[in-house]
């Protein structure tokens, strides 16, 4: 029964996005983000069913006559470099075969990202995608969350699969969606709606806690601290983190603790060590070799050659080297420069519209994309999830806000020279002895 409703699901949605192609693109990131047929089929877990939402969106994206250019911003051309430096690269990867599986699903992610950039193209329409993320990923959270209450904390809390399988992503995908929560609450009339979302924070939160990744922990830190510097009402805020850090704290279990401990004893943990021999290999791999060593670099023979443990081939367990020993120094150069233009964009999405009350909404946008940029900094130094689809996500977030908030803006400049010209030449059309809003003089007739 299960598969039959998604089965009309998915079929009904490719349908409707040869026609309305936006709502294809809504379903696409639904689908890759929460991965719904394999959480709630059984059958439909090995459907290609993103290959097939995919297609049909394209094609009603070549029909339609709503689009836009998609590298409307520094973030998405930065993007598109990126693009094509991990396509340069494939050729000379250490394992070609092996790469070109995932090179093919991040050109997926990639070519996916830029036709919804082109299908977005009003603020109704981002508030749909930005709630298709926080529904995809805080499911999972109030999952979590729920479940680490009624443990106690006890059980580690795992992903449903994909990229977000481990413990390690999951987290990091529930700490950078919670400030999209936040920016949700701040848009809502409806009180009922922001308790639930408020709540949803909560179990997110909490639920990051329960994977006990510790990458997790200083990301949660990182990304509070921020918040509250960034917030308006300093102290108010203050002491609400504080009393939810408690909270969501004291809930935890001693071999939580145990496990937290190990951060500033890094040197005697064979996982944290395991990381660093990880990351000498991703910087010598790119020493060596200008397009890095392509997608698959953990097998022992590549350790054998160029870590210093070469008795273990781990995977980079960073999101920084990651990039460099798969793409090297200049594939790393680009994917930085996408972050950075990302937070100077919505810097100006939080400066064009500090002034407007009408505005009001893209500031707080753009103050949660910069909130959630720190998180994921701070916790994808310790895990690899360089071609997750989320981060790219936020950086389309902040150029399609500030390109709304720039359009408004100049559309309202418009508006109002139009109105002006009106009115001079309204007055231009009065006798020169008139007043505006009298009647004219009347002067007696020439004897």
């Amino acid at each position: 029964m299960r598969d039959l409703v998604l089965l009309g699901i998915f079929a009904g949605g490719s349908l409707l996005a040869l026609r309305t192609p936006w709502i294809g693109a809504i379903l696409w990131t639904w689908i890759s983000l929460m991965s719904p047929h394999a959480e709630f089929g059984y059958a439909a877990s090995s459907w290609p069913v993103a290959s097939g939402i995919a297609g049909c969106t394209i094609i009603g994206l070549l029909l339609t006559k709503h689009k836009q250019n998609p590298l409307m911003g520094a973030p998405m051309v930065l993007t598109l470099a990126f693009t094509i430096w991990i396509t340069i690269t494939l050729p000379f990867s250490f394992y070609f075969d092996a790469s070109l599986g995932l090179w093919q699903r991040s050109m997926k992610i990639f070519l996916m990202l830029f036709v919804t950039v082109a299908l977005i193209d009003d603020r109704r329409k981002l508030d749909v995608f930005i709630w298709t993320m926080v529904v995809s990923i805080g499911y999972y959270g109030v999952k979590g969350g729920l479940f680490t209450i009624a443990t106690a904390g006890n059980y580690r809390i795992w992903g449903p699969g994909g990229f977000i399988g481990g413990n390690n992503e999951l987290a990091l995908a529930l700490i950078v969606i919670i400030p999209f929560m936040r920016y949700l609450q701040t848009q809502q009339s409806n009180r009922w709606v922001k308790i639930g979302l408020t709540v949803s924070m909560g179990l997110c939160a909490l639920a990051a806690l329960g994977t006990y990744s510790r990458g997790a922990f200083i990301g949660v830190a990182a990304m509070a601290a921020f918040f509250w510097w960034r917030s308006r009402q300093k102290a108010l805020w203050g002491i609400i983190i504080v009393v939810i850090s408690i909270g969501a704290l004291g809930v935890m279990p001693d071999q939580w603790w145990d496990r937290m401990s190990t951060i500033k004893s890094y040197d005697a943990d064979q996982s944290a060590m395991g990381r660093i021999s990880a990351w000498w290999m991703a910087f010598n791999i790119a020493k060596s070799n200008l397009f890095g060593g392509g997608f698959m670099i953990y097998e022992l023979a590549i350790a054998a050659q160029y870590s210093p443990d070469p008795n273990h081939a781990r995977a980079a367990h960073s999101i920084y080297f990651q990039v460099l020993g798969e793409q090297g120094f200049i594939g790393l150069f680009i994917w930085l420069t996408i972050g950075v233009s990302t937070w100077i964009t919505a810097s100006r999405l939080i400066r064009s519209s500090t002034a407007f009350p009408e505005y009001k909404w893209a500031e707080e946008l753009g103050r949660m994309v910069q909130v959630s940029m720190i998180g994921y900094a701070a916790t994808g130094a310790f895990l690899s999830l360089a071609y997750f689809d989320l981060p790219y996500n936020f950086a389309a977030v902040a150029v399609l806000a500030l390109h709304f908030v720039r359009k408004s803006q100049v559309e309202r400049v418009a508006s109002l020279k139009a109105n002006a010209a009106v009115l001079g030449s309204s007055q231009e059309r009065q006798p020169a002895n008139s007043v505006p809003g009298h009647r004219p003089l009347l002067r007696p007739p020439q004897s």
